[in-house]
């Protein structure tokens, strides 16, 4: 899937086109923009927000609809559309325009209090799942069918054709025990799906769409692949962000049962399998390391609940 070529130059033209009142602003991008969409700042207080591939395009009318009624409701500061723009310049999709939200990219690392984190992300889930879901969308290809039940048939990164070949291409290769994730991954299609009413995801909720100010949780960005599902889809933190120490605590705060615990860890699975040979991978090693890093906080804790 090509992507189209989106620069500074294009941002800026856009802006001269549709709002000219924004034009001589400076015009930045972002130091990690994101794999779907191009992210820029816009002056000191906005951003600017362009999809890279029509697949994506649909996240825009979804976040301005939708991010304005949930984040009066929620304990943390979410992006905030200011101005919707058009295709135009050479650029065929819509795009948006943001409040700037100052943070820095969510690591580990970074945490002075994970235990604390796992609280606050805690009540972030249960703030949002509480949201009235009404006439919200449910998993679609343009939210990339976040949310759908484990052994669903829409094309999903937990979809069966997709998870097990990745596990059997880590087979001998030595980085992960293959036969390990197999039993994970059963264990996640085995459990009960959820049986109540649908709520609102964030359905992407990496370190890289959390920002923290000052080693806090201080806002949560990226809601493109927002639906109205099933809540699993959103516990990925657990294994892929917060420590082993604060797992336990973010469990019982956001009030896991064992299904829907089993069912976030094979979505962390699906999003933790690095097949070396992938470019995704191949050209970045470090994906690879912290792909490793997840799976070695899943295994163990499959084990666990087993025991």
């Amino acid at each position: 899937m090509v992507g189209v070529l989106i620069d500074t130059a294009l941002v800026r033209r856009l802006l001269a086109a549709q709002f000219p009142h924004w034009a001589r602003l400076p015009v930045v991008p972002v130091p990690r923009s994101g794999m779907d969409n191009a992210t820029f700042r816009l002056g000191g207080t906005l951003s600017v927000r362009l999809p890279r591939h029509a697949h994506w395009a649909g996240q825009v009318a979804r976040e301005q609809r939708w991010l304005p009624r949930l984040a009066p409701l929620l304990p943390l500061p979410v992006p905030e559309p200011v101005a919707q723009g058009a295709p135009g310049e050479g650029y065929p999709y819509p795009w948006s325009v943001y409040r700037w939200l100052e943070g820095e990219t969510a690591t580990t690392e970074g945490l002075v209090d994970p235990v604390r984190t796992a609280r606050d992300l805690a009540g972030f889930l249960i703030a949002l799942q509480a949201a009235d879901p009404t006439g919200g969308p449910g998993p679609q290809p343009g939210n990339a069918f976040r949310g759908v039940p484990l052994g669903d048939d829409r094309d999903s990164i937990a979809h069966e054709s997709r998870v097990r070949p990745k596990i059997a291409a880590l087979k001998g290769t030595g980085l992960v025990d293959a036969d390990a994730l197999t039993r994970v991954w059963e264990a996640a299609l085995a459990a009960p799906a959820w049986r109540k009413p649908p709520v609102w995801i964030h359905g992407d909720l990496d370190a890289g769409n959390l920002l923290l100010r000052e080693g806090r949780l201080g806002a949560v960005i990226d809601f493109g692949t927002l639906a109205v599902a099933d809540p699993a889809v959103d516990l990925q933190p657990a294994w892929r962000f917060l420590p082993a120490g604060a797992r336990a605590v973010f469990r019982e705060a956001v009030g896991a049962d064992d299904a829907t615990w089993a069912r976030a860890r094979g979505w962390a699975l699906a999003g933790s399998l690095p097949v070396p040979d992938d470019p995704f991978f191949r050209d970045h090693p470090a994906r690879i390391t912290a792909a490793l890093h997840h799976l070695e906080q899943i295994v163990p804790d499959h084990r666990a609940d087993r025991a």
